[in-house]
């Protein structure tokens, strides 16, 4: 009996020790957080005053070391988006990743944004989500999702490649009207997850 439990004990422990190796594995590969002090420097708000709209967006790394996208979204002058991406950087997407972030809304539905190279065309490939006002989720969006956009308009016969993906962002474009906040904690890439 004693022998019993012993290796009864040893199979709780190796399963405690497999779970905790799962979970680890699942955390994926941190693409961007907030943390360091310099870290605004690696994003820039792109709005609609670029087409003659008067949204105004903006972003600051808050004391809580978040990112927090925010301003007034206006639908004048055929206007309607605000937006924050990353500068340009290496992303090392795969078929099959997933983008998850973790981000606090005020209800709206954005998109997140994979901007590609200027070689692989003028289109950014585009998922949206929905908050939860005042409330902290995950969203997963698989890579499979995005549809690529242009202007505003989609060209569902595009497809995209994922090691040509070299910025990321947020975007608010949901022809309302009015002042906006989402914060965001962290982006990670999850590899291979996608259902």
């Amino acid at each position: 009996m004693y022998k019993q439990a012993i290796r009864s004990g040893s199979v709780i422990l190796f399963l405690a020790m497999l779970a905790a190796t799962s979970r680890a594995a699942d955390d994926g590969r941190v693409l961007f957080d907030f943390s360091k002090p310099d870290a605004a420097k690696a994003w820039v708000n792109v709005n609609d005053g670029v087409m003659g709209g008067i949204s105004d967006g903006r972003f600051k790394i808050t004391d809580d070391k978040t990112m927090e996208f925010y301003g007034t979204l206006s639908l004048e002058n055929n206007g309607g988006f605000a937006s924050v991406r990353s500068r340009p950087t290496k992303v090392n997407l795969k078929a099959g990743d997933s983008v998850v972030a973790r981000v606090r809304g005020d209800g709206r539905e954005y998109s997140f944004n994979l901007y590609v190279t200027r070689d692989a065309g003028r289109y950014s490939f585009r998922q949206t989500f929905e908050t939860k006002k005042g409330e902290w989720i995950e969203i997963s969006l698989p890579l499979s999702k995005f549809a690529a956009t242009r202007r505003g308009r989609m060209f569902p016969d595009q497809k995209l490649d994922p090691s040509k993906v070299n910025s990321v962002g947020f975007l608010l474009g949901d022809k309302k009207a009015g002042p906006f906040k989402l914060e965001v904690d962290w982006i990670k890439i999850q590899n291979g997850v996608e259902e």
